[in-house]
This record gives C-alpha cells, sequence and structure tokens, in this order.
C-alpha cells in the first residue's frame, strides 16, 4: 500500500520577465491515509502552488507527483478534471456557495456534476450536513446562516463525494477566531473518523491544531513533524513569521 500523496522532486518554476522564479524547488512530501497534516508558510513560500498541485489545479514543471498510486503530475486537465472530483474535497476560505441555491442543493452540486442520480444525491447530502451538525438547515438559502455555519456547509460539499483527501485552504480566513476553532474543530473531528485532511495555513495557532506540519519556505521544506514538536513553531520565529 503506497502513500496516499506523494510528491518527489517537485518543482515549480515561473518566468517573471528575464527572472526564473523557482516557487517549488525539489520538494518532497508524502502523505499517508488518516494523517491531518497541515502545510505552512508565509505569502511567497510556495504554500499555494503546493495546495494547487496536490489539488490536482496545476502541473509541476518537473518532479512526480502521485495522489492515490496515479502519477497525476503529466496529466491534461480533463484527467485533472477526473481525478479532482473523484478523490477531492475541497473547503475554501471564502465558502463558495450558490445563494439562490439552497443549503442541500449546494451540497449536491458536485455529485450533480459527477453524474450521481437525484435519490443518491439527497441521501449523501443529508447525510454529510448531519455528520457537521445542519441537517436541520438544508431547506434554508446560504444567506441565512452565520459565517461559521455556512463554512461547515462547504465542509459538507467536500464530503458528499466521499473524497480520499480533504483540502483545506486558509478554512478559517473569514471567521472570527472562535468560529474559527469551531470549524477546526470539525476537520479535527473528520479526521478521528478517518478522513485524510491537509490544511494550508499561514498561522501558526492554526497549523498546531494539526497532528503534523510541513513548513515551506522559499519553495523548500524546512520542516516536516510532529505538530507538538517545540521546533514545529521556533523554525518559524527564525523565519520572521511570529505576529505575522
Amino acid at each position: 500500500m503506497g502513500h496516499l500523496i506523494e510528491l518527489k522532486n517537485i518543482y515549480k518554476i515561473y518566468q517573471m520577465g528575464s527572472e526564473e522564479v523557482h516557487a517549488l524547488d525539489g520538494v518532497d512530501i508524502t502523505i499517508d491515509r488518516g494523517e491531518f497534516v497541515a502545510i505552512v508558510g508565509q505569502s511567497g513560500s510556495g504554500k499555494s502552488t503546493a495546495m494547487n498541485i496536490i489539488g490536482c489545479l496545476d502541473v509541476p514543471t518537473s518532479g512526480t507527483y502521485r495522489l492515490g498510486g496515479t502519477d497525476v503530475s503529466t496529466m491534461n486537465d480533463d484527467q485533472q478534471a477526473e481525478i479532482r472530483n473523484r478523490m477531492l474535497g475541497f473547503i475554501f476560505q471564502q465558502y463558495n456557495l450558490i445563494p439562490k441555491l439552497t443549503v442541500q442543493e449546494n451540497v449536491e452540486l458536485p455529485l450533480l456534476y459527477a453524474g450521481v442520480s437525484a435519490e443518491e444525491r439527497r441521501e449523501r447530502a443529508v447525510r454529510s450536513l448531519e455528520r457537521v451538525g445542519l441537517a436541520d438547515k438544508r431547506k434554508n438559502l446560504p444567506s441565512q446562516l452565520s459565517g461559521g455555519q455556512q463554512q461547515r456547509v462547504s465542509i459538507a460539499r467536500a464530503l458528499a463525494g466521499d473524497p480520499s483527501v480533504i483540502l483545506a485552504d486558509e478554512p478559517t480566513g473569514a471567521l472570527d477566531s472562535r468560529t474559527g476553532r469551531e470549524v477546526l474543530g470539525f476537520l479535527q473531528k473528520l479526521n478521528a473518523e478517518g478522513d485524510t485532511v491537509v490544511l494550508i495555513t499561514h498561522d501558526n495557532s492554526i497549523a498546531v491544531q494539526a497532528r503534523r506540519i510541513v513548513r515551506l519556505q522559499d519553495g523548500h521544506v524546512i520542516y516536516d513533524g510532529d505538530a507538538g514538536d517545540p521546533k514545529a513553531v521556533v523554525r518559524a520565529e527564525e523565519a520572521g513569521e511570529v505576529g505575522a
């Protein structure tokens, strides 16, 4: 049984005028099923590029990325979209809910694209909403919910497709700290129930809620280990990130 996520010697190089920018500079990361990993770094560290590659939204300039054993680093857009729909559930900072659709319809949307029958869509949407404690709000519109509830709807939407990986990009960025803690609590609960969670953030206080931290700086992995290890955060102070 191989790793669920395996990035091997990944480079992502952009041309900026006459200059080459190495957004990722030979990165190796492996993540196994059932892990809760935070990928941390400041703006420009390469964390967003790493998220786009893990999320099959972009391909590396060189190196290999395997997701569930499949090499996705050379796939075209259609192949990437297919594996994205099948294996990944996304949670974004902006909840990306459609205002005119009910909560349940929002959760069903990815399943609609995936060609799931109406009855199964409804069952899976309700089950996902139950997992985030919002089944009673399924007929509501997003505007009738608080920010934290809307983010929980977006978590339910990510879960509905039964993904191999939940990829959360700054999921608490638009929330106040109390609501943010609630949403992180949900991600921890899903991980405890067996889901694999990859969290992208610039915020150390959020990163330490994961079980493992991978810290990026200037396109390199500078720390990869236990989130509870003092070194996971000490490195941040050296990198001048505290309070940033």
